[in-house]
């Protein structure tokens, strides 16, 4: 083995070692670490928005574009949460009163399967202590709070520091190639994800609008809380188009005494999802990301393994940001190619920085 092959080797064994290392400190710094990827998410959501509406909408300026974006953005979470609040109480008790065809149900597939004696939900229950986990879903729920407020400090602490980010990039690199690649990479970095939160958000809506129509016209109860529950589901890759093609059907076998409106849910809301996944999504999607449906999959794993639904919820992002920042290193370019769809991770959203990094420097220091 020559110098050089041993070198390539001892570097790529470095890489191994620190993608390990950084995986366990991300573990176990996951409570730190979540609420941060959220703000950071959240900041990037809002930007894109206020310059939508400062190029879509007249009248409105940069000034005024981003506090307008925080407005709206707060309402609409605000909004969210408001429905879920009203829904979720009504949607339990409906599954409690399902409990006795729930027990029919379980009673018909263990005849089927040859089970004597099968067990009931009430049985289940008893076994299971529901008044144990009461504690659990309460901490739960307040760590949900904490989180939610820490996610909105760090946000706003993230949007106040914008303006301080151009005077460190000049004090990071010295020379201007280096700040151009440095906002380049950033570039691709931020449409990459607002590219991803905006076809998602697009398609998931789609799914949602359809699905609802479909339930409302079969007459499925809570169909506008099964609507919202899909879209949101939509922005975790696979799990979201499961649950929505599985989920209603099995809550109309516990609502109708036949199986027609179930099977009618099933096919329509899985060609739906289908249709939209296969045919509408790529072409919305196109060049934009140029990640690996395999890296997908591992990314969704990965993540959900370290930072729970948040890690679900935020991989496909992560996982974009990881490859364009690898592909700027020779050590861990093998890693973003990997990733990539081609091949060709740096071509992942190929743009030009809006001004030059260092002009607005020069002009306040002036």
């Amino acid at each position: 083995m020559t110098a050089a092959e041993s070198s390539a080797v001892s570097r790529n064994a470095l890489v191994v070692l620190a993608v390990i290392a950084t995986g366990a400190t991300l573990y176990w710094l996951s409570s730190i670490l979540t609420p941060l990827a959220l703000a950071v998410f959240l900041a990037i959501m809002i930007d894109g928005f206020a310059r939508v509406l400062e190029h879509r909408l007249p009248g409105v300026s940069r000034r005024a574009a981003l506090p307008l974006a925080v407005l709206l953005t707060l309402l609409m979470f605000g909004g969210s949460a408001f429905f879920v609040a009203e829904n979720a109480t009504s949607f339990g008790t409906q599954l409690i009163g399902y409990t006795p065809k729930l027990n029919h149900l379980i009673a018909e597939i263990a005849h089927m399967l040859g089970v004597v004696a099968p067990v009931s939900i009430s049985t289940l229950a008893q076994q299971l202590d529901p008044t144990r986990y009461i504690g659990i879903i309460a901490k739960g729920l307040q760590n949900f709070t904490s989180t939610a407020g820490f996610v909105i400090v760090y946000a706003a602490f993230i949007m106040a520091s914008r303006r301080s980010f151009e005077r460190k990039m000049v004090s990071l690199f010295r020379t201007r190639e280096e700040r151009q690649d440095a906002v380049t990479g950033f570039l691709r970095i931020r449409d990459g994800v607002e590219q991803y939160l905006w076809v998602q958000t697009v398609t998931g809506g789609m799914i949602a609008v359809a699905c609802y129509f479909v339930m409302l016209a079969v007459g499925l109860n809570d169909a506008a809380f099964w609507a919202f529950l899909i879209f949101i589901a939509s922005y975790i890759p696979v799990i979201g188009g499961i649950l929505a093609g599985a989920a209603p059907p099995l809550f109309a076998l516990l609502q109708f005494d036949g199986y027609w409106q179930a099977i009618v849910l099933l096919v329509v809301l899985n060609a739906i999802t289908t249709v939209v996944g296969n045919v509408i999504y790529p072409r919305m999607q196109g060049r934009s990301l140029n990640i690996d449906p395999v890296a997908v999959l591992l990314a969704l794993a990965f993540w959900s393994s370290i930072w729970g639904v948040v890690g679900a919820f935020l991989s496909t992002p992560l996982t974009v940001m990881m490859m364009v920042i690898l592909a700027q290193f020779d050590g861990t370019r093998w890693i973003a190619v990997l990733l990539s769809a081609d091949g060709a991770p740096q071509q992942l959203n190929e743009v030009k920085p809006d001004r030059p990094p260092d002009q607005p420097v020069k002009r306040r220091s002036r």
